[in-house]
């Protein structure tokens, strides 16, 4: 399913999220800054990407999730694992980068620094129950399933 997403430069810098191949389910987002951000071991800062989006429809939303080498190679990734931009957000693209390593870790301008996806979304109707069905599961909490 393609989604037509409109994008706006917000900073001089800023470069349109690109999909590495065409076999990519989410497309890099690189930092826009004036500057190198060193990010101390457990820190955590709002690098900005210098885009605001537009997706124009209410059934979709952005989420923003950890590009994998970065994370498994070097230990940083978005602080909230996974960051939701939800369609009526116009403000400018954050990503909450977090140093879960020993080492500091230096991030220059146009680093890819994280990875967007566009998903279709389900609005809920919450409506208070007495009961609930019953499952084989029921109330098993973690790791009521097994290994």
């Amino acid at each position: 399913m393609d989604v037509r997403i409109k994008i706006k430069k917000l900073r001089d810098g800023a470069k349109i999220p690109l999909y590495a191949t065409p076999g990519s389910a989410a497309a890099d987002l690189c930092y826009a800054g004036d500057g190198e951000i060193v990010l101390s071991p457990g820190e955590t800062r709002l690098v900005p990407t210098g885009l605001a989006i537009s997706m124009e429809r209410d059934d979709v939303a952005a989420f923003i999730y950890a590009r994998s080498g970065l994370a498994s190679k070097r230990g940083v990734a978005p602080a909230n694992c996974v960051g939701v931009i939800d369609s009526d957000y116009r403000g400018e693209i954050m990503v909450a980068l977090r140093n879960h390593s020993a080492e500091p870790f230096t991030v220059c301008p146009g680093d890819r620094i994280a990875q967007m996806a566009i998903a279709p979304v389900y609005r809920a109707r919450f409506e208070e129950a007495e009961t609930l069905d019953e499952t084989e599961r029921n109330d098993g909490g973690f790791g009521s399933t097994g290994i």
